[in-house]
């Protein structure tokens, strides 16, 4: 009898012991992905580049995060194609990509961030989801105009096999936008609001 008394208690201190140790939080993954690269430039206005824009915003994102564990499919002016992009994103599985873009238009008075995402998959309502609460935090830090969530059969969107949302930052080929995704002040808001979305994320 006391020696199953003594096994108990040994149990019981036991599991006291593994029961305490903090449970470490889980890191959320994102995947952030600069359009273009390379001999790839993007929309072009004079010699300004897409490519340019969101490998500066891209860069500015992951020095301001430190709560979310952020992989870039660049980080420099580097060609990847679709299959390269998509590759790196599905070895991964992160929890969400951000696939950063820049608009343009024949008409220059369209302007506003855009969001997109893919009806043709398995991850359409977490997209749209995130994308809608996205949207909602840069109606509130930003007075650039929002043209709303739309749907892209986008390869990135289609081939990655987790949540994406494709961004597309502002029309380069409209003077304000312009003026706004150049300079240094707007593109650090940019980079701030999605930096303090995706640390909010859970």
């Amino acid at each position: 009898m006391k020696n199953t008394t003594k096994a108990f208690l040994i149990i019981i201190v036991s599991f006291s012991f593994v029961s305490s140790k903090p449970l470490e939080p889980k890191k959320i993954n994102i995947v952030i992905d600069a359009s273009h690269g390379g001999n790839d430039f993007g929309v072009i206005s004079n010699s300004i580049t897409e490519k340019q824009i969101v490998e500066q915003v891209t860069n500015k994102i992951k020095s301001l995060n430190s709560n979310v564990v952020i992989h870039l499919t660049r980080s420099n002016d580097t060609f990847l194609s679709y299959e390269e992009r998509t590759d790196f994103i599905n070895k991964i599985k992160p929890d969400l990509v951000l696939s950063l873009h820049v608009n343009s238009s024949l008409n220059n008075k369209t302007s506003g961030l855009e969001f997109y995402v893919a009806k043709e998959t398995a991850f359409f309502e977490k997209s749209n989801e995130i994308a809608g609460k996205l949207q909602d935090k840069f109606s509130k830090d930003t007075n650039l105009k929002i043209a709303g969530i739309k749907n892209g059969p986008f390869y990135i969107l289609k081939r990655s096999d987790v949540p994406a949302v494709i961004v597309e930052l502002g029309y380069l080929t409209n003077e304000n936008d312009k003026k706004y995704l150049i300079d240094d002040k707007e593109q650090n808001k940019i980079a701030k609001s999605i930096s303090e979305f995706i640390s909010e994320m859970k």
